[in-house]
C-alpha cells in the first residue's frame, strides 16, 4: 500500500476494512507522509479488542453493558477480537450459553460475557479528526439472519437511515455521551482517533448503552448513509485527516435510504461460490445502487463469491418510499440459493419511532 501510494502520488488514503487498521496500516502511511482517514493501531483497538473498548469507556464514563465475571443466561457472549461481525451470540438459556461459549471460543482469542440489554438498536457514525466529531445521520441495521430478528448474528442483513424519532438534538446528546468522551480518552492516552468512530447503541429504558465500536465505515449502514449526504465527502475526509474537521460540511438530505442485503442460502454458516447472478443491470436501471460485497467475474459473468453477496440500496422521500423502491429493485436480482430478509425497515416504514429512553 505504501509503494502504491508513492507510485500513484496519492493525496489521501481512506482505509475501509478493520483488519488493516488494527494491524497498523494507518501508522505506516502517516509515518511516510501520506494523509490517512483511519485510526492508527492503538486507537483502532477500540474495535480490535472488546476488553480495551471496555477499559476506555470505563475511564471516559461512557455507559455500556456490564461485564459478567461468571457466565449466566441471559447474557451475550462476544469474541474479544475481530470476527467479521459474527463473534456475538445472544444467549437466553443455559443451553444457548453453552453453545455460544463453544462457538465463540472456537474463533480463538479471549471471550467476553456481558449482560443482555434490551431495546432498539441505533448506529451512529461520526467523522473524527482526533478531537472533533461530526455525526452522520443515525441508522439502524438488522444483524440477525432471518425475519423477526431470528437466527444467528451476521455482519448485517440490511439497514436504513435516518431513524424516525432520533432528531438533531438526540444526535448531539449521543455525541456528548459517547463519541466525545471516547475521543478525549484516546487522545489522553496518546492515541488520537482519526477516522470514523462507529458506535453501535442499545436504547434501553434507562438510556443509551454502547454495544460495540467499529473503527471504520461499517456496512450495511454506510450503504444507506452515503447516498443521503450533500456536499463534498472527500473534502470532509481530507479535513479530518488533516485535523481540521471543524470547518467541513457533511449535511444530509431530507430523504431516506434503505439497503437490502442479498445473501447466500446458508449464510452465515457458508457462502455461495461461482453461481451466476442475473438482474443486476435491471436493478440499476430501476434506480437502485447495487453494491458488490461478495462477487467475482467468471467467464465474463458476475457470480456469487461469498456470504453477503450484494447490497441493494434505494432512496426516497420517506423510509416507506425508499423501502418500496429497494425491495422492488431486489426482486429483479437473483441466483440459485439467493436469500434475504423481507422485514428490513418495515417498522419504520409503518411509522414506528424510537427514543433515547
Amino acid at each position: 500500500m505504501l509503494d502504491l501510494s508513492r507510485t500513484l502520488d496519492i493525496d489521501l488514503v481512506v482505509v475501509g476494512p478493520e483488519a488493516p487498521l488494527v494491524d497498523g496500516l494507518g501508522d505506516l502511511l502517516r509515518h511516510a507522509g501520506v494523509a490517512v482517514f483511519g485510526p492508527g493501531a492503538d486507537a483502532a483497538r477500540i474495535e480490535g479488542s472488546k476488553t480495551f473498548a471496555k477499559d476506555v469507556m470505563s475511564a471516559a464514563g461512557v455507559p455500556t453493558a456490564r461485564t459478567l465475571d461468571t457466565p449466566a443466561a441471559p447474557c451475550v457472549v462476544k469474541a474479544d477480537g475481530l470476527a467479521a461481525g459474527k463473534g456475538v451470540v445472544v444467549c437466553r438459556t443455559e443451553r444457548e450459553l453453552a453453545a455460544g461459549l463453544e462457538l465463540v471460543g472456537a474463533l480463538g482469542g479471549d471471550v467476553v460475557v456481558e449482560e443482555l440489554l434490551e431495546g432498539p438498536e441505533v448506529s451512529l457514525l461520526a467523522l473524527c479528526d482526533g478531537s472533533t466529531a461530526a455525526a452522520l445521520p443515525p441508522a439502524q441495521d438488522f444483524k440477525r439472519a432471518f425475519d423477526g430478528d431470528a437466527g444467528p448474528n451476521t455482519g448485517g442483513m440490511g439497514s436504513y437511515a435516518p431513524v424516525p424519532g432520533i432528531d438533531g438534538a438526540d444526535v448531539e446528546e449521543l455525541l456528548e455521551l459517547v463519541h466525545r468522551p471516547v475521543l478525549a480518552e484516546l487522545a489522553r492516552r496518546g492515541s488520537p482517533f482519526v477516522g470514523t468512530l462507529f458506535a453501535g447503541l442499545m436504547l434501553t429504558t434507562t438510556g443509551p448503552r454502547v454495544l460495540e465500536f467499529n473503527c471504520r465505515f461499517g456496512d450495511p449502514e454506510t450503504q444507506s448513509l452515503l447516498p443521503l449526504l450533500e456536499g463534498d465527502l472527500l473534502e470532509a475526509l481530507a479535513a479530518a485527516a488533516a485535523g481540521e474537521l471543524a470547518g467541513a460540511s457533511i449535511a444530509a438530505t431530507a430523504g431516506a435510504a434503505v439497503t437490502v442485503v442479498l445473501a447466500a442460502g446458508d449464510y452465515p454458516a457458508s457462502g455461495d461460490k461461482g453461481i451466476p447472478i442475473v438482474g443486476i443491470e435491471d436493478a440499476e436501471r430501476a434506480g437502485a445502487l447495487v453494491f458488490h460485497a461478495g462477487t467475482a467475474l467468471a467467464g465474463g459473468r458476475v457470480v456469487a463469491n461469498g456470504g453477503r453477496v450484494l447490497n441493494i440500496t434505494a432512496t426516497g422521500d420517506t423510509v416507506a418510499a425508499a423501502r418500496e423502491a429497494g425491495y422492488a429493485a431486489a426482486d429483479l436480482v437473483s441466483w440459485e440459493g439467493c436469500r434475504r430478509r423481507d422485514d428490513i425497515a418495515l417498522a419504520a416504514a409503518r411509522g414506528e419511532e424510537v427514543s433515547l429512553g
